[in-house]
């Protein structure tokens, strides 16, 4: 849709104001390719220009210069942050354009900047890990124990994931900057705590889906050595734990990949398991 306007406001604007076929529109493009334009020079700028260049247009007029220059604005500087909570900045963005028009260039610039490692922080925390491992569990759980459900559940995360991303694009569109005022003494214990549940998620996953024991029993002098007990008496999933802590060191290897350290364990394992060292728990 173009939009042009013969009469602008003083702020550059065409006094447009945001429907919900625009929150919409929005949602469908964020969800559907928001990270398509990602480059290792500026990332997510063009992605987030994308996703409300329709917007703008009708805000600013179809190729207006005030159009030209927030367009700019937008896909200029280096940009980043998570895409499960890159819609709130998208929507205090946009009242604050229709309101203050070219005139809020720099506080859009500011908000962008200011927002989108906080954001980053939190959203990878909760979205990226927290949650795909609690429900990720719970669904591999089931699946290995030939429960059809487990799928179900995952399915049901990911839906309510995304109905909270385009939710999310309103409630900052109608509070604005009083969202971010609102949320700003509360950043930092939410991303503390999402820490701490994804650490104690981990520790949990290690001890219940790390399936490896010591298989390796030695005659020593007639005395049989049964080391698996041994490990259980240091510590129950000792084997497992250690597991974990060698793919971590070989993950902060200069040159490693999660691709290479996989095939590592898998050669180790292979390995191990033929000459009847290790075996699975």
């Amino acid at each position: 849709m173009t939009m042009t306007s013969s009469k602008k406001l003083p702020n550059g604007t065409t006094g447009y104001k945001l429907q919900p076929e625009d929150f919409a529109q929005i949602n469908r493009r964020n969800l559907a390719a928001f990270q398509v334009g990602w480059n290792y020079e500026r990332m997510q700028h063009t992605g987030y220009l994308w996703i409300i260049l329709p917007q703008l247009r009708k805000i600013y007029g179809d190729g207006t210069p005030e159009l030209k220059q927030m367009a700019k604005l937008h896909c200029g500087p280096f940009f980043n942050t998570s895409n499960f909570l890159n819609t709130i900045i998208t929507g205090i963005d946009l009242a604050i354009e229709e309101q203050d028009g070219v005139e809020s260039s720099e506080a859009v610039a500011s908000l962008k900047t200011g927002l989108m490692g906080p954001f980053a922080s939190i959203g990878d925390s909760i979205f990226g890990s927290l949650l795909p491992t609690i429900f990720g569990a719970l669904a591999a759980n089931m699946a290995i124990q030939g429960n059809p459900l487990g799928i179900l559940i995952w399915v049901i995360a990911n839906i309510v994931v995304d109905w909270f991303r385009c939710k999310q694009t309103h409630i900052a569109y109608e509070q604005g900057m009083k969202l971010v005022t609102t949320m700003s003494d509360k950043l930092n214990a939410i991303t503390d705590a999402a820490a701490v549940m994804g650490v104690f998620m981990v520790g949990a996953l290690v001890a219940t889906n790390v399936n490896i024991t010591f298989a390796w029993v030695p005659d020593i002098g007639g005395v049989t050595v049964n080391f698996q007990n041994i490990f259980n008496m240091i510590m129950p999933r000792l084997v497992p734990a250690c597991l974990v802590g060698f793919v971590y060191w070989l993950l902060g290897k200069k040159g490693m990949t999660s691709t290479k350290a996989i095939f590592i364990v898998l050669f180790l394992s292979i390995a191990l398991g033929a000459l009847g060292i290790i075996a699975k728990g």
